[in-house]
C-alpha cells in the first residue's frame, strides 16, 4: 500500500512536469512561431543520457539509487521558465537589469577564455565613429613620423587560402594620426592610418612564411554611403564582400576581420621579454550553427599564442544578436575570425611585434593542419 501511494505520487509529479513543459512549448510556438534558435536556446543545456535516466527513475527508483543529478528539479524548471518567459535568470543578477537599462545587453558578452586581467569590469567594446566620419571621407591622415609597416619585398603565392578583411575600416590609433588627441577622432579612411594597415602586415607576414593570402582593402564605409545604407549595416556589406571572395575561390578556408579595440593602453598594451604589444582577443558569433567549431579554432590560437606570448591575449568572447551582429560572416567556415587587435593608443611598434607574433602562432597552426590533411 506504501508502495501505491509513493507510485502515485511520482506518477503526479511527472505529470505536473509534462504539463509544464507542454505549457512552455505552447507558449513559445505561439510567441515565437517554433523559430529553431528559440528551441537551441532552451534546450542546450539538457544532455540526453541524463535526460533518459532521470525518465527511467521516475518510474523506478531502484534502478537508479544512487543518481543524484535532477536537471527537471522544481529549481531548474522554475528558473528555465522565468529565463524564457521574462528573460531573467536568477542565478546571474545582470538579467535583472539588461532589459531595463539602455545599452547594458551590449556589456553582456560571455567570457570563454579570460586573458589577463579580462573579467566583467574590462569586457571588451568596440564605439562607432561620430557621425561626421562616417558622412565624410578624410584621408591624408597618416602622421609621417611615424615608422611605416614595411609593405616591400613580398612574395605573391598563387594558392590563396587565407583571406584577411575589414567590416570596419575606419577604425584607426591616434599615434598614426596627425593632430588626433581623443578616443572619438581615431577613425580615418587613410589605410595607411588605420585597421587596414594592420591588415597589409598580417598579410605581409603570412606570405613570407609561405602562405597565399588575398589581403581585401574595401573602404566599406565609402561602400555604405554610395548605397545609403547606415552603418549598421557594415557585416551585411562585408558578408558580400566574404561571399565573393569565395565564389571566386574555393581554395580560401581561413577568414580574418580585422578591427580594433576602443579601449585605452592600460588595457590593450603589454610588456613581454622586454618588448612592447598591442594586446588582442578573439570574437565568435553565436548566432551560426555551426559556431562551435569557429569557437575551437579560436581557442587553439589563443592558446599558443599565450604558450608564446604570456599575456598578449584579453581572451576568446562569445556574443550573439544582442550584443553585436552576432554571426560576424562565420557562417561561411569553421575556420573564420574576427581579431580585435590592439585599441586607440597603440602605436605602429607595439601593432607591428603583435601581428608578428600572431603571424607565427597563425603559420604553425596552418601547416601542421594542412599536413595532417595530405597524410
Amino acid at each position: 500500500m506504501k508502495n501505491h501511494r509513493y507510485r502515485d505520487r511520482s506518477d503526479k509529479l511527472l505529470f505536473f512536469r509534462i504539463l509544464i513543459v507542454s505549457i512552455l512549448l505552447l507558449g513559445i510556438i505561439y510567441k515565437y512561431e517554433f523559430k529553431s534558435e528559440v528551441m537551441q536556446k532552451l534546450f542546450q543545456d539538457i544532455k540526453a543520457d541524463e535526460l533518459f535516466i532521470q525518465v527511467m527513475k521516475f518510474e523506478n527508483h531502484y534502478f537508479f539509487p544512487t543518481y543524484q543529478s535532477d536537471f527537471l528539479s522544481f529549481k531548474n524548471i522554475s528558473e528555465g521558465l522565468l529565463k524564457i518567459i521574462i528573460n531573467i535568470k536568477p542565478s546571474d543578477t545582470r538579467s535583472f537589469l539588461i532589459n531595463e537599462i539602455p545599452g547594458l545587453a551590449n556589456y553582456d558578452t560571455k567570457i570563454i577564455v579570460a586573458g589577463e586581467g579580462t573579467d566583467l569590469t574590462t569586457l571588451p567594446f568596440e564605439s562607432p565613429p561620430p557621425k561626421n566620419f562616417i558622412e565624410k571621407e578624410v584621408h591624408d591622415q597618416f602622421n609621417n613620423n611615424t615608422d611605416k609597416n614595411d609593405t616591400d619585398n613580398t612574395v605573391v603565392h598563387e594558392s590563396k587560402s587565407v583571406f584577411i578583411y575589414h567590416t570596419h575600416n575606419l577604425e584607426s590609433f591616434l599615434p598614426l594620426l596627425k593632430d588626433a588627441t581623443v578616443p572619438d577622432e581615431a577613425f580615418s579612411s587613410d589605410s595607411k592610418a588605420n585597421v587596414v594597415a594592420v591588415g597589409e602586415k598580417l598579410s605581409n607576414s603570412l606570405i613570407a612564411l609561405g602562405i597565399g593570402v588575398e589581403h581585401n582593402k574595401t573602404n566599406v564605409n565609402n561602400e555604405l554611403l554610395k548605397r545609403k545604407w547606415d552603418y549598421s549595416d557594415s557585416y551585411k556589406l562585408s558578408h558580400e564582400i566574404v561571399q565573393t571572395a569565395l565564389a571566386n575561390n574555393k581554395n580560401i578556408q581561413y577568414f580574418i576581420d580585422i578591427h580594433r579595440d576602443s579601449a585605452r593602453k592600460a588595457v590593450t598594451t603589454k610588456n613581454i621579454k622586454g618588448k612592447p604589444f598591442a594586446r588582442l582577443y578573439f570574437i565568435v558569433g553565436k548566432e551560426n550553427k555551426n559556431y562551435q567549431k569557429n569557437l575551437e579554432f579560436a581557442k587553439k590560437i589563443n592558446s599558443e599564442l599565450e604558450k608564446k606570448y604570456p599575456g598578449i591575449s584579453r581572451g576568446v568572447f562569445l556574443k550573439n544578436r544582442y550584443q553585436g551582429n552576432g554571426v560576424y560572416n562565420q557562417d561561411v567556415s569553421d575556420k573564420a575570425i574576427l581579431v580585435e587587435l590592439g585599441g586607440v593608443d597603440n602605436n605602429i611598434e607595439e601593432l607591428n611585434n603583435t601581428i608578428d607574433a600572431l603571424a607565427e602562432v597563425f603559420a604553425d597552426y596552418y601547416w601542421k593542419e594542412n599536413e595532417a590533411t595530405k597524410q
